[in-house]
Order: C-alpha cells, then sequence, then structure tokens
C-alpha cells in the first residue's frame, strides 16, 4: 500500500460519502484514510494524516468546503484538494481555485471519471468538470463577427462598385461620375486590394452576396 494514492473524503451526507469510499476502496492504488462530514473535521484530520487527495464538497455545516481548502492548502501544501460537488456556479468554482483547488468534479461523475481524475490531480493535473468548462467558456467567449469589407470603402470607392456591379466598364463609370478612365483604374485597384479580392468579377461578386 505504500504506492496507494492516500484519500480523505470530506462530505455530510453519509449514504453518498460512504459510497465514494467503497468505490475508492475497490481499487488497489487507492487508500480512503478518513470519512468527516465538516470542514473543521476535514482540515484537522488532513493536518494529522497528510493524505495525497482531499476530496471536499462546497456545501456542509459549519466551515464549508471553499473555507476548509484554503486552510488545508495553507497547512498541506504537498496535499491535492478535488472540490466533489453538485454546485455548478461559476463563482464557486473560481474561489474552489483561488483558494488551491486543483479539480472541480459534479457529484454524478462516474466512477471510472472520478478514478481517472484523481490519478491525473496527484499527477499534477488540473481538471473541470467538462459540461462547466464548456458552459463557462461560452459565457466568457465574446463572439465578434468579421468587419464588413465592404466598410472599408469610401463612398466614392462604393459608388464605383456599385457600378461595376451593374456591369460598367471604366469607361462608362468614369462617364457616369463625370471622372477620367485613369482615376476610375485608381479606384478600382484600391476597391480589389480593400476587398482582397483579385478581379473585378469578384468584386462584383461580392458586392451582390452582400446586398
Amino acid at each position: 500500500m505504500s504506492d496507494s494514492i492516500r484519500v480523505l473524503i470530506a462530505d455530510d451526507h453519509p449514504l453518498f460519502r460512504e459510497g465514494v469510499a467503497h468505490s475508492l476502496a475497490s481499487e488497489p492504488d487507492f487508500e480512503v484514510v478518513g470519512q468527516v462530514s465538516g470542514g473543521e473535521a476535514a482540515l484537522e484530520l488532513a493536518r494529522e494524516l497528510v493524505p495525497d487527495v482531499v476530496l471536499l464538497d462546497i456545501t456542509m455545516p459549519g466551515q464549508g468546503g471553499l473555507v476548509a481548502a484554503g486552510r488545508i492548502a495553507a497547512a498541506c501544501p504537498a496535499t491535492r484538494i478535488v472540490m466533489l460537488t453538485v454546485s455548478q456556479h461559476e463563482d464557486d468554482l473560481l474561489e474552489a481555485f483561488k483558494a488551491g483547488a486543483r479539480a472541480y468534479v459534479l457529484k454524478g461523475v462516474s466512477v471510472r471519471e472520478l478514478f481517472r481524475v484523481l490519478r491525473a490531480v496527484v499527477a499534477g493535473e488540473v481538471y473541470v468538470a467538462p459540461s462547466l468548462a464548456a458552459r463557462i467558456l461560452v459565457e466568457h467567449t465574446h463572439f465578434s463577427p468579421p468587419p464588413d469589407p465592404l466598410d472599408q470603402l469610401t463612398e466614392r470607392e462604393r459608388e464605383v462598385l456599385m457600378l461595376l456591379a451593374e456591369g460598367l466598364s471604366n469607361r462608362q463609370i468614369g462617364a457616369r461620375l463625370h471622372l477620367a478612365e485613369k482615376t476610375i483604374k485608381g479606384y478600382m485597384s484600391n476597391v480589389l486590394q480593400k476587398l482582397h479580392v483579385r478581379s473585378r468579377v469578384e468584386a462584383a461578386l461580392l458586392t451582390a452576396r452582400e446586398r
């Protein structure tokens, strides 16, 4: 048992706590060194036993899991703290990691996944429940639509482009706008560069799609 992962479980629901302990005990590389129902007891036992991992629920009578996590992290820096909770609140997750937790696992996780998380945490990895991580990522990712290439054009360049889309040649566009054909060619060159297209046809097609 010298190479086993020593686990302390803190949860105020005896049936759940004992179920987790029983599952862990069924694996040869885990050893449950203690079970407690509150944060104060978890801190006291962690100081005494210095387990490899402490499993903490967030909501417990007296000192809750978040406070206990911070105190255990300070007292036993070598111990990995794993929150095992029903809370999907972003604030709880952030507070847990600020306190020193290395993993945030939602109750309902499969036994196999819990085993994998605990082994990964002991190996130095960090874990957040995938569904929670995905939701937070979406909430904090502000999607910015790509800029409209037509917005890069000046008013005159827009006029040239609109006439091009009608099928007019440079000479015809110049006549319509009372500008020299050479000037229209200059505007057209700017339009093609700003729209990142290679030909008048591509520019006209882009204009048709944007309408």
